[in-house]
């Protein structure tokens, strides 16, 4: 409350209208949560996404703090707000859309597309013509595992039937198979749909007995 205090005065003083002021602590405060989950959160895997929350996180940080100070040194008289003050604090929202954007798409890489992306780096960094060759640290690519159409509901029932007693009796969702057998949404929607109609039928079949 405090910090929100603060930063909705600064948003006053620089032109807000007081209908609005109060969206820029929640910008501020709001992004510096979501930067720092996505930074700390074990479903981020991408080291690029981690760096770029990171950085976004204690910059959110930062930018809550000056603001906080530049209203209170403001407020006793020790500043005067001058025009880079108000296009700075005019420009957060704007700036905070962007990170957002990008730290979602960020955030959507895989270790693979990160190690790729790293490698592309690498070899377009520039190479002296004179002297010794830098040596390029390379990786070896990882080759996607091909599993045939039977394998993957193999796999399937083995989770749905995991998170069956795991969890009470209840089938595993779309989302859990997602995350378990590291494949497309689509194909996720499929199996479930698959699943749903293997019980059905054993349904059927017992009832039918």
């Amino acid at each position: 409350m405090a910090s929100f205090t603060g930063l909705r005065g600064l948003a006053l003083i620089t032109g807000w209208p007081p209908k609005l002021a109060w969206l820029l602590p929640v910008t501020v405060d709001a992004y510096a949560m979501t930067s720092a989950r996505v930074w700390l959160a074990a479903s981020t895997r991408a080291r690029r996404a981690r760096r770029f929350a990171r950085t976004n996180a204690i910059g959110a940080i930062t930018a809550s703090i000056a603001g906080n100070a530049t209203y209170h040194a403001v407020t006793v008289g020790l500043m005067t707000i001058s025009p880079p003050i108000v296009v700075a604090v005019g420009a957060v929202p704007a700036a905070v859309l962007g990170f957002t954007a990008h730290l979602h798409a960020l955030s959507s890489l895989d270790d693979s597309e990160d190690v790729r992306e790293d490698e592309s780096g690498d070899a377009a960094q520039d190479v002296p013509e004179d002297g010794p060759k830098p040596r390029l640290r390379t990786r070896p690519k990882r080759k996607p595992k091909v599993r045939t159409e039977d394998e993957l509901r193999t796999a399937a029932r083995e989770a749905d039937t995991a998170h069956r007693a795991a969890h009470a009796g209840r089938p595993i969702t779309r989302d859990g198979l997602r995350t378990v057998l590291k494949i497309s949404g689509d194909k996720a929607t499929e199996l479930r749909r698959w699943l749903a109609a293997e019980d059905s039928s054993g349904s059927e079949s017992v009832s039918s007995e």
